[in-house]
C-alpha cells in the first residue's frame, strides 16, 4: 500500500505550494488515477512517491515504511516508472532498454534475456525481430509499450505512470489503454496513473483522485465522482464534456 499523510511541497522561490496538505491511500492491487489540469500537482505527487522530488512536509509510506527511511536508489528500483515522453535510451537495443533495471540490480545475463523475451511477448512485440532493434525503428505506440515493459522488468509491486500516452494518436492511445487494463488483470500491480484526460481516467481507474491547484478536491470510485461530486470544481469538470456533447448535438439537429 502507498499512503500520503498531509503531504505538502513548496519549491524554492515559489510562494504558493505546488502540493497542499495532500492525504490519500492507494490500496494493494488498485489503479488510482490522479486527474487534473496541467500545473495542478499530479506529476509532483507521482515524483514524490519514489523520491525524485522530496516533500517539504508530511509523510509518504510505501509498504508501511516512511520513504525517507528507504535507501533512495533501492526505493526507485523497486517501483516501476513509465515516463511522459517514453524516455528510451536511443543507443540501446529494445532488449537492452527493457533490461536496464535488472542489469543495475545484478541479474545474470540469461535471466535478463528470459525476462525481456517474456515481457516483449506480453506487450505484443516479437523478441527475435524487435529485441535487436533500436527505438528509432519502432512506432510511437511500440516505443511506449517498451517503456511499460522496462518499468515492469524487475517485477515491482508498484507502477507509476506519468501521462504515458499523451503524445500518441487517439487510436493508438485507446489500444494501449486496453492493454494496460489487460496487463493489470494478469499482473495485479498497484498503479498510480497521471492524466488530464477524463475519459482515460474513466477507462483505467478503480478510483479517481481529482486535483486542482495543488489540492485534493475528491477521491472516490467512478460512480461516486460522477454521481456525487464533492465540490463545484469536480461537478464542472465532469459536467463539461456532457454539456459540450449536448451542444454539438444541437448543432447537428
Amino acid at each position: 500500500m502507498i499512503g500520503l499523510n498531509r503531504v505538502s511541497k513548496t519549491f524554492t522561490g515559489q510562494a504558493t505550494p505546488a502540493i497542499q496538505n495532500l492525504s490519500l491511500e492507494v490500496a494493494e492491487g488498485e489503479t488510482l488515477v490522479l486527474l487534473g489540469s496541467s500545473g495542478c500537482g499530479k506529476t509532483t505527487t507521482l515524483k514524490m512517491i519514489n523520491r525524485l522530488i522530496e516533500p517539504t512536509s508530511g509523510t509518504i509510506m510505501v509498504d508501511g515504511r516512511d520513504i525517507l527511511q528507504h535507501d533512495v536508489l533501492t526505493l526507485r528500483r523497486s517501483i516501476g516508472y513509465v515516463f511522459q515522453g517514453i524516455g528510451l535510451f536511443p543507443h540501446m537495443t529494445i532488449e537492452e532498454n527493457v533490461c536496464v533495471v535488472p542489469r543495475l540490480i545484478g541479474w545474470p545475463r540469461d535471466r535478463r534475456r528470459r525476462r525481456a523475451r517474456e515481457l516483449m511477448e506480453m506487450i505484443h512485440l516479437d523478441p527475435d525481430r524487435d529485441g535487436p532493434r533500436y527505438p528509432r525503428h519502432l512506432s510511437g505506440g511500440q516505443q511506449q509499450r517498451v517503456g511499460v515493459a522496462r518499468a515492469l522488468a524487475a517485477d515491482p509491486c508498484y507502477l507509476l505512470m506519468d501521462e504515458p500516452f499523451g503524445a500518441l494518436d487517439a487510436l493508438t492511445r485507446s489500444s494501449l489503454q486496453e492493454e494496460i487494463v489487460e496487463l493489470k488483470k494478469q499482473l495485479n500491480k498497484t498503479i498510480v496513473f497521471v492524466t488530464h484526460d477524463i475519459f482515460e481516467a474513466l477507462a483505467l481507474a478503480d478510483r479517481i483522485a481529482v486535483m486542482h491547484e495543488g489540492r485534493l478536491e475528491q477521491v472516490g470510485t467512478k460512480a461516486e465522482i460522477i454521481n456525487r461530486p464533492a465540490t463545484p470544481f469536480v461537478a464542472d469538470l465532469f459536467g463539461k464534456p456532457a454539456r459540450q456533447l449536448d451542444a454539438f448535438r444541437e448543432q447537428l439537429s
